[in-house]
């Protein structure tokens, strides 16, 4: 494209919608929202060098949005905004005309934005990249690609990173390692498919800037959870056209069967608080934007954010301009980009509003009568951390909760702690005292053990504490709460019997996850073992720390076969998938499936045996009694240090066959065998036996 020639400019009106940059069969029309600015200009710069080119006045203002139309304007045309206007935080404004702003509608950047003190003082216009004019649609998504439409009932998560994911695979080509089109390569995708998960969730792929007191000391947000744009994919993950790479990784994941879940944070923005940096919203529309604490007569102090992210700040999406705006990144998202849901960071912010939560609040009801979002995934990480935060179970009935009550406890009962098998017999069946029978789905916990905000999946067995010296905050950032435990030493070791009980704790904590009723989510890597050395909290290493090791040796080579084999189980099996209990009105049965409870000496449980601290064993029965469905399952957990006998439910006819049981390093070495009467549980182990009918017991 050639750069514009600024002497034949020529503006008019335009018009106050579409928001954004919208190309016009004879130039482009430019609008935007900022109600209390002065003077809005509109500023190009050539594409290769991101010389100005000129500053544009937008002639026109309709209600709160400034606008006009630039004749000659074409795809490629790098651009960005300036605010001329009253400058006093203490009503709220930040019209400052040094600071080059993006635009909110922006489609592309063209350049990762990178905090630089020095370039951000005075004109910003060096450290900000330039927003990109884009055709809406162009290149399309392809229309004749089908979405994979996995029903809650057979979704299972991946969590990943999109550098992390392929940085170090050797069979990703290097030049596109670490990119969408890294995370789509043939190699990558096998693995996902021979792996058996359904649907991964990246973590944030919006644009996003890391924090400047993390880049003064050298590090970097890798995770990136301080977003600057809601619509432009982020280009650190692109080799050339972020758009095109991004639709190429979610048609390719579309035609294997993949579905392609984002992770959005509209909780909270890069600008920070009171005094953080102008770079797009708070220069254009502070007071609207964002969340402000009242005082002591009930008056905004424009000079106090609220800070329910922990973050500097909190986006008031109770504000129609920003829930419209949230709205169209959403069903942007969604129809431009072809994704298939969304895992919504801290979003018990989006319930607030502005400042309590609701299940009826406005974002809620418009979401659920929105045509386009009406279905597809909604995922929530159930809570924020301002007042009354906490609302686990409490979001409408056509969300997914990710369920840290079953995480915790699921860990703690593998640990050995006490008291606690009640509780995990109640989120091995769906944590129906979270979701109520009747009126949310059996499937509304999302199950997670691992997250990628914590301890991965060996580090839980391997580090009693958190390691995070790396982070240079003297580790005292992240959880300090683990219910982690390394069996004898902190850290790697080269004792045998250490190492195998690790190992076999893993199996037991990757078995409960895919056995329990829910949605599993499983922390991508966690399947090759991979370790963060004891860092809990990794958002700032962009390093091995957090890139995947694709050399595994004999005993991660064997854990990812049990976990093929677990995720297999599960998704051949009805009753674990689909469990229809008794009294459940949410979906209409017309059988209900049959739940009993063991002690090992084969009796019922009573209330007195789950109230006991000192019980870390149990079986549970599933049997299908559907018509169509005879599947007679029974689970046996052992969190006990020493082996247990189970006396076994009797059978009229059939036998038992070993179906699972975590003992054993690898399936291969499970033995095909009918048992009957009686089965020795292994010490912390789980089992899972089926009813066989060709072969009865005497």
């Amino acid at each position: 494209m050639a750069d514009l020639n600024p002497h034949k400019l020529l503006v008019t009106e335009g018009t106050c919608y579409p928001l954004g940059a919208t190309l016009t069969e004879t130039g482009c029309n430019f609008a935007v929202h900022s109600p209390k600015a002065l003077k809005v200009l509109l500023c190009l710069f050539k594409k290769d060098t991101e010389e100005a080119l000129e500053c544009v006045e937008l002639i026109a203002k309709t209600g709160q949005v400034w606008h006009c139309h630039v004749q000659g304007i074409k795809a490629g045309q790098l651009y960005a905004y300036r605010t001329q206007g009253v400058y006093k935080p203490s009503n709220g404004n930040h019209f400052n005309p040094e600071k080059l702003l993006l635009d909110p509608y922006a489609k592309q950047l063209n350049r990762a934005l990178h905090w630089d003190r020095k370039k951000y003082k005075g004109d910003s216009a060096l450290m900000m990249p330039k927003c990109v004019v884009v055709e809406y649609n162009n290149p399309p998504l392809l229309q004749n690609h089908n979405r994979p439409h996995i029903p809650a009932s057979q979704t299972i998560l991946y969590e990943a990173h999109v550098k992390g994911l392929t940085k170090l695979h050797p069979d990703v080509p290097e030049n596109i390692q670490g990119t969408y089109l890294g995370a789509c390569h043939p190699a990558i995708i096998k693995h996902l498919k021979d792996l058996g998960v359904t649907s991964v969730q990246f973590l944030p792929v919006m644009a996003f800037m890391p924090e400047p007191y993390i880049t003064e000391k050298g590090l970097t947000n890798y995770w990136g959870y301080n977003p600057i744009n809601y619509f432009c994919p982020e280009m650190r993950y692109a080799v050339d056209d972020p758009i095109l790479e991004f639709k190429t990784l979610v048609k390719k994941y579309h035609e294997a069967g993949l579905e392609v879940i984002l992770d959005v944070v509209f909780n909270h923005t890069a600008e920070g608080g009171a005094d953080g940096q102008i770079l797009s919203f708070k220069g254009l529309d502070n007071t609207s934007f964002y969340l402000f604490e009242l005082n002591e007569l009930g008056v905004i102090d424009y000079e106090k954010y609220v800070n329910n992210s922990g973050c500097g700040n909190s986006v008031n999406t109770a504000f129609p301009y920003v829930m419209k705006m949230v709205m169209d990144a959403l069903r942007y998202w969604v129809t431009n980009m072809g994704v298939d849901g969304f895992r919504f960071d801290l979003a018990a912010g989006l319930g607030r509003d502005p400042y309590e939560f609701s299940s009826l609040s406005g974002f809620f009801r418009t979401l659920r009568q929105d045509p386009v979002l009406a279905d597809i995934k909604l995922i929530a990480e159930p809570w924020d951390i301002g007042h009354g935060g906490y609302r686990l179970g409490q979001f409408p009935s056509n969300w997914h909760e990710c369920n840290d009550k079953f995480r915790d406890t699921v860990k703690g009962f593998w640990r050995g702690d006490s008291g606690l098998v009640g509780d995990f017999a109640t989120r091995l069946l769906g944590s129906r005292d979270i979701f109520p029978k009747g009126k949310r789905s059996i499937h509304s916990s999302v199950n997670n053990v691992t997250y990628h905000d914590g301890f991965t999946l060996h580090d839980v067995v391997t580090y009693s504490n958190r390691h995070n010296e790396a982070n240079l905050e003297n580790n005292r950032d992240g959880h300090g709460h683990n219910l982690s435990a390394n069996y004898g030493v902190e850290g790697p070791t080269k004792d045998p019997n250490i190492n195998t009980l690790r190992e076999k704790q893993k199996r037991n904590l990757f078995a409960t996850l895919l056995l329990s009723q829910g949605i599993p989510h499983v922390l991508g890597g966690d399947e090759l073992s991979r370790t963060q050395m004891g860092n809990n909290n990794a958002y700032c290493q962009d390093n091995e720390v957090n890139w995947y090791n694709w050399n595994l040796n004999e005993s991660q080579q064997d854990f990812l076969a049990f976990c093929k084999r677990v995720i297999e189980l599960r998704k051949s099996s009805v009753i674990l998938t689909e469990l229809s209990l008794e009294n459940d009105t949410y979906n209409l049965h017309h059988n209900v499936d049959e739940v009993k409870w063991y002690r090992p000496d084969g009796e019922n449980k009573l209330v007195s045996d789950w109230q006991d601290p000192n019980n870390h064993a149990f079986a549970v029965e599933l049997k299908g009694c559907a018509k169509h469905n005879e599947e007679h399952l029974l689970m046996i957990f052992n969190a006990y240090d020493h082996d247990v006998r189970f006396h076994l439910p009797e059978l009229k006819s059939g036998s038992w066959s070993l179906e699972l049981d975590t003992r054993y390093s690898n399936p291969s070495l499970q033995p095909k065998a009918k048992i009957c009467h009686v089965f020795l549980q292994a010490y912390r182990s789980v089992t899972v036996l089926k009813r066989t009918y060709n072969q009865d017991c005497e």
